[in-house]
């Protein structure tokens, strides 16, 4: 069974050329990276979640997060400047390959009461964001050892130019998307 980058070079661009009638082919889109983002409003009174979730979220990913500190202050969420808040992990490449599939053909089907991911999540220039309600839908994360279930988002940024295109290449993929 090919790879989903395989199946990219093999069938998706050629389906993408006859659709959007390109002349060049670094004009077909591709999936440039995936940003995984993990907003914990706790960190900032206990570490031990942070370093717990930010290790469910390295073990989900395959590579080590890095921790998103506050830019500012903001007395009614209590929260000084460059207090812990999160934290992100930027995949590139075989990586990001890897848990693009892993996502579409195992986690997300591990959704409860799925009935595909919304379409209306596109920014306008063809990257598409996904959340993600926890993190056990994932089989890497054993249940009994979660310190708390927390959600996450996951963004794909595309090299499309308008949200058609980011569409029907993420569509091409295999991204589960909602039926009108």
């Amino acid at each position: 069974m090919p790879t989903i980058q395989e199946h990219y070079k093999e069938s998706v661009r050629s389906d993408l050329t006859k659709r959007f009638n390109y002349g060049n082919p670094m004009q077909i889109p591709t999936l440039d990276k995936i940003v995984v983002n993990m907003g914990v409003k706790e960190a900032a009174t206990d570490a031990k979640i942070l370093d717990a979730l930010m290790g469910d979220m390295g073990t989900i990913t395959g590579q080590r997060p890095n921790v998103r500190r506050a830019r500012q202050s903001i007395a009614n969420f209590k929260i000084r400047e460059e207090m812990p808040v999160g934290c992100a992990v930027t995949l590139r490449g075989k990586m990001m390959w890897d848990f693009f599939s892993r996502l579409i053909n195992v986690a997300i089907p591990r959704i409860r009461d799925f009935r595909g991911v919304p379409t209306k999540s596109f920014d306008g220039h063809g990257n598409y964001t996904l959340g993600m309600q926890e993190q056990i839908v994932f089989p890497e994360i054993k249940y009994d050892k979660v310190a708390k279930i927390q959600g996450m988002d996951i963004v794909m940024v595309t090299t499309a130019n308008t949200d058609e295109e980011g569409y029907a290449l993420l569509e091409f993929l295999g991204m589960p998307f909602r039926r009108k």
